[in-house]
């Protein structure tokens, strides 16, 4: 185990490393730069690019860049006044957290429990009914979903608030938008892999031992079932954390996603690369628990 951390650890310093590099000079490729559009003189334009560095030669930044990097510093945000990256993302990934916890957590519950229920009643009106809503869900993207709940829940009916977390009816409807495509796929894997499993001999032997239905799916057959659905976890992690930056503008959420899009729009080279290398290492992050499952589930399993 201790072989297999030290790879994936030296795997993720690199990574983040190419993350970081790539981040950097994609954003010094666009034309322009993230003052120029204020309607300031050539003089104090001047005085704010030898501020920040901007004066200085690209690899010189990056150096600069890196450095600071290597120190845990992510630089100072050029649109929020006084404010680090490191601050804001402090301030604002919390929110994003909380709603990316409870929207996998529902994906992942509700994904599992319709599989189930459409491989035990296959080819019935259940089984149709789910796979239809599944593929729907697929293909839709979580905005178009949000605008949906939004118009038809929201604003024609007042079921439910749409703007900003208050109270816990806030969440709904981010937390559906934004689960409902994993909650689909999970579905349908859960159902694919469920099938498989009630046709093997260890379930037609617990079966006829006289074990329940509900016995039977949960207690053998899920053991069995589970682990490609843990192998989704971290693109449904990666998948929840990126589809969260327009879904929370959506809803004016405002958390670290919103605040991602906003930064793009102003040209804040620091928090649109301190965000990139947060995420990346979140993702990372979150393979590598997904790796450490594995043996958990199933100790046949090896991580080295």
């Amino acid at each position: 185990m201790s072989k297999f951390l030290v790879k994936r650890i030296l795997s993720a310093l690199l990574t983040l490393f190419i993350v970081a590099t790539l981040t950097f000079f994609l954003m010094n490729m666009i034309p322009g730069g993230p003052f120029q559009n204020e309607k300031i003189s050539e003089k104090m334009l001047d005085i704010i690019n030898e501020k920040y560095g901007l004066n200085k030669p690209v690899v010189q930044q990056y150096v600069s860049y890196m450095g600071r990097l290597l120190k845990g510093d992510l630089g100072i945000s050029y649109k929020r006044q006084g404010f680090t990256v490191n601050e804001i993302i402090a301030m604002k990934f919390p929110v994003s957290a909380k709603l990316g916890g409870i929207t996998m957590l529902w994906g992942l519950i509700s994904g599992i429990l319709i599989g189930v229920l459409a491989a035990v009643n296959h080819n019935k009106i259940i089984d149709r009914a789910a796979m239809f809503i599944c593929t729907l869900g697929i293909a839709v993207p979580s905005f178009v979903i949000g605008t949906s709940l939004i118009y038809s829940l929201a604003i024609n009916l007042g079921i439910f608030p749409y703007s900003g977390l208050g109270t816990p009816l806030h969440y709904v409807l981010p937390v559906i938008a934004l689960s409902f495509q994993p909650m689909s796929y999970i579905a349908r894997l859960m159902r694919s892999n469920m099938l498989d499993a009630i046709d093997q001999d260890y379930i037609k032997t617990a079966r006829a031992k006289g074990l329940s239905t509900g016995k039977t799916i949960f207690k053998h057959a899920m053991r069995n079932t589970i682990i490609p659905i843990i192998t989704y976890l971290g693109p449904m992690t990666a998948g929840v954390l990126t589809g969260g930056f327009v879904t929370e503008r959506i809803f004016d959420i405002k958390g670290l996603g919103s605040y991602f899009v906003e930064s793009i729009g102003n040209r804040d080279y620091p928090m649109i690369m301190g965000t990139t290398i947060f995420f990346a290492a979140l993702i990372i992050i979150a393979n590598l628990i997904v790796d450490i499952l594995y043996h958990v589930v199933d100790p046949r399993i090896k991580v080295e």
